[in-house]
C-alpha cells in the first residue's frame, strides 16, 4: 500500500459554504435516482421488449451491454471534463442526452434503433454520474459531506427497490406491448423538471474559476481520454458481451496493454509541464488508493449476489420474477437506512463504519448459505433469505457511501470529477467482472451437481472470499490512518 502524499494541499481553509448547496443536492439526487431506477426497470422489461420487437437473444443482450459499455468507458473522461469546463453544464448536458435518448428508446421500432438509443443513454448517464460525486465534493465539507454522500447512498439503495417494482407495475397497467415503451418515456417529465431546476438553482458561473485558471489547466487531454476508453472497453467487453466467440477474451490483454500505454502517456504529459487527464499522484494518497481498490472488490462480490438470488429462486425453485425481485426489498430498505446512518457518523467513526459494513456483508452471505443448506435438508424455508439478505443490505449501506466520503476526503477539489470517475470505473469493472465470475461458478456447479441450491452456495462462497479480500484492504487502510495520526 502507498502512503499519503504531500503533493496535495488541503483546500478546506478557503472553503465557504454555498447557501444553495442543499437545493443543488436535491437536483443531483433526483437525476441520480432517475438514471439508477432506469437500470432496474429495463431488467424487468427485457421479456416484453424482446416479444414486442421480435428481437433475437443476441440483439436483446445488447440492450444491456451497449448501455454498460458506453457508461463504463467514459466515466473518467466525463469527470475530467467536468473538472475543466464546469460540472454544472456537463451535468445538464448529461440530463438532456439521457432524456432525449430515453424518448428514442420508447419510440424505437426495431432492436437496432433501440440498441443505438440505449448506447446514447449510457453516454448521458456517464456524463451525469461523476458530476454528482464532483459537485458533492465541491459544495460540502466535513460531516456535511458525509451526510450528503449518505443521502446519495440511500437514494441509490432505494432505486434498487423502486426500479423493478415500478417497471413491473407500468407493464402490468399498460400491457406488455406498450408498457415497455412507457418504462422509458416516464423519464421525459422527470428530465425536463431536472433541467429547469438545475438552470434555476445552480450557481452562475456553474464552475469555480479557481479550478481552471490557466489554459494549461483547462486541457482535457483527448489522446489520454481515447487511450483510457480503449483500455476500459477491452477490459469490459468479454464480460458484458457474454456469449460471443472465445476470441473476444483477447481484448483483456489488449485492454491491459492500453492501460499501460495510458499510464505512460499521462506521466509524459506531466513531465512536459502539461496537465494530464488524471494526475497519477492521486494514487499516492493512500486513502484514495485503498478506498478505490476496496470498493472495486466489494462491488465484485455484492453486485453478483442478487443475480445468484434470481437464478436460485426462478430457475431452481420456480418462483416468479416478481417474487424474486421482492425478496430483495428488505435488504434495499436496510441499505437505504444504514447509508443514512453511515453518512451521518463516518466523520466521527471513520473507517470503522466501513469495516462494520464489511462484517455485516460477510455475515449476510454466510447466513444465506446456511438458509439454502437448511432448506436442502428440509429444515427451513427459502423465504428466510429475506432476513439474511437484509443483513447483507445493512452491510452494503455502511460500506458504499461512507467509503466515498473517506476515499475522496484528501483529493483536491480540482480533481473531484476525474477521481470520482476513477472510483466509479473501478466499481463498474468490479461489478461486471464479479457478476461474470459468480454466475460462471454457479453454472459450473449446476452442471456438475444438477442442483441449483449447490450452485447458489458455490457462487456465494466465491462472493464471501472476495468480501474477505475487500475487508483486508479496509483493515490495512484503517491501520495506515492510525499510524499516520
Amino acid at each position: 500500500m502507498v502512503q499519503s502524499s504531500s503533493n496535495f494541499v488541503a483546500e478546506d481553509a478557503i472553503f465557504s459554504p454555498d447557501p444553495r448547496r442543499w437545493r443543488i443536492l436535491a437536483v443531483l439526487i433526483v437525476v441520480l435516482f432517475m438514471s439508477l431506477i432506469d437500470v432496474g426497470i429495463v431488467n424487468v422489461a427485457i421479456p416484453s421488449i424482446q416479444s414486442g420487437l421480435g428481437a433475437s437473444d443476441a440483439e436483446i443482450q445488447w440492450v444491456l451491454a451497449g448501455y454498460a459499455l458506453t457508461f463504463g468507458i467514459g466515466l473518467v473522461t466525463a469527470g475530467r471534463a467536468g473538472d475543466v469546463y464546469g460540472r454544472g453544464p456537463l451535468f445538464i448536458l448529461g440530463i438532456i442526452i439521457f432524456t432525449i435518448s430515453s424518448v428514442a428508446c420508447g419510440l424505437a421500432q426495431s432492436a437496432l434503433t433501440l440498441n443505438i438509443a440505449r448506447a446514447v443513454q449510457g453516454i448521458g448517464s456517464c456524463l451525469i454520474s461523476p458530476q454528482v460525486v464532483g459537485m458533492i465534493q465541491h459544495y460540502f465539507r466535513g460531516e456535511e459531506r458525509g451526510r450528503a454522500f449518505g443521502i446519495f447512498g440511500s437514494a441509490a439503495a432505494a432505486s434498487f427497490v423502486v426500479g423493478p417494482l415500478l417497471g413491473g407495475y407500468i407493464i402490468m397497467i399498460a400491457g406488455a406491448e406498450a408498457g415497455w415503451r412507457w418504462t422509458f418515456l416516464i423519464n421525459l417529465p422527470v428530465g425536463i423538471l431536472a433541467i429547469v431546476l438545475a438552470w434555476l438553482w445552480f450557481p452562475r458561473p456553474m464552475w469555480n474559476p479557481r479550478e481552471s485558471s490557466t489554459d494549461t489547466e483547462r486541457s482535457l487531454d483527448p489522446i489520454g481520454a481515447l487511450i483510457l476508453g480503449v483500455a476500459v472497453l477491452g477490459l469490459l467487453l468479454p464480460f458484458v458481451e457474454g456469449r460471443g466467440s472465445a476470441w473476444v477474451w483477447l481484448s483483456i490483454p489488449a485492454g491491459l496493454g492500453a492501460l499501460a500505454v495510458w499510464v505512460g502517456w499521462e506521466k509524459r504529459l506531466k513531465r512536459q509541464g502539461k496537465q494530464p487527464m488524471v494526475d497519477l499522484a492521486i494514487f499516492k494518497v493512500s486513502s484514495f488508493f485503498n478506498g478505490t481498490l476496496m470498493i472495486s472488490l466489494f462491488f465484485a462480490s455484492s453486485t453478483g449476489i442478487w443475480v445468484l438470488v434470481a437464478l436460485y429462486l426462478q430457475n431452481g425453485l420456480g418462483h416468479t420474477a416478481f417474487a424474486s425481485g421482492s425478496i430483495g426489498v428488505p435488504g434495499a430498505i436496510a441499505s437505504s437506512l444504514s447509508a443514512l446512518w453511515g453518512g451521518k457518523n463516518v466523520g466521527r467513526r471513520g473507517r470503522a463504519v466501513v469495516l462494520a459494513g464489511m462484517y455485516f456483508a460477510a455475515a449476510g452471505i454466510m447466513l444465506s448459505i446456511l438458509v439454502v443448506w437448511l432448506r436442502s435438508e428440509g429444515l427451513a424455508s427459502e423465504w428466510l433469505l429475506l432476513g439474511s439478505l437484509g443483513v447483507l443490505g445493512i452491510g452494503q449501506g455502511l460500506v458504499v457511501s461512507p467509503n466515498q466520503t473517506l476515499t475522496l476526503a484528501e483529493v483536491p477539489i480540482r480533481y473531484a470529477g476525474s477521481s470520482g470517475g476513477i472510483m466509479q470505473t473501478g466499481q463498474r469493472i468490479g461489478s461486471t467482472v464479479g457478476i461474470a465470475i459468480l454466475t460462471a461458478t454457479a453454472f459450473g456447479a449446476h452442471i456438475a451437481f444438477d442442483d441449483w441450491g449447490i450452485a447458489f452456495m458455490a457462487g456465494l462462497g466465491v462472493a464471501l472470499l472476495i468480501t474477505v479480500a475487500a475487508t483486508w484492504v479496509a483493515f490495512l487502510d484503517q491501520r495506515q490512518r492510525k499510524s499516520s495520526r
